[in-house]
């Protein structure tokens, strides 16, 4: 009996400590840039659980998204708390050159309905 207690509470424990990916209530969005110029149409990636940059595979990341054409204005929603990490791929037409960058990100209360607005900063 003691021990099925013991697995109880550790499977429970695990359970309850869900963090990063969707199910929550925050929200990542921003937009694009190269410097200051906004990149349309550019493709947002997102890692769960990571801060630092991990790599430009990005069948390595969890979700993806178009920023608009208009503006390059990017989101994620329906996020938990926890660690993001943003990469961008797009391609800037006043240098005639892809860009590429990313920014780690940190939401610390997802129940709050949580909203980051993070601009990723791209280079070429």
């Amino acid at each position: 009996m003691k021990n099925i207690l013991i697995m109880l509470i550790a499977v429970m424990t695990v359970t309850a400590c869900k963090k990063n990916g969707t199910g929550g209530d925050a929200r990542i969005h921003g937009h694009v840039a190269h410097h200051v110029v906004k990149i349309p149409n550019a493709i947002v990636y997102i890692k769960y659980n990571a801060t630092e940059f991990p790599g430009a595979d990005v069948s390595k990341y969890n979700a993806s998204t178009q920023a608009s054409s208009g503006d390059g204005h990017y989101s994620f929603d329906g996020l938990r708390a926890g660690e993001y990490y943003i990469y961008g791929v797009g391609y800037d037409s006043a240098i005639s050159a892809p860009v590429f960058g990313g920014i780690g990100v940190e939401i610390k209360y997802s129940e709050r309905k949580e909203t980051i607005e993070v601009n990723v900063p791209v280079v070429e």
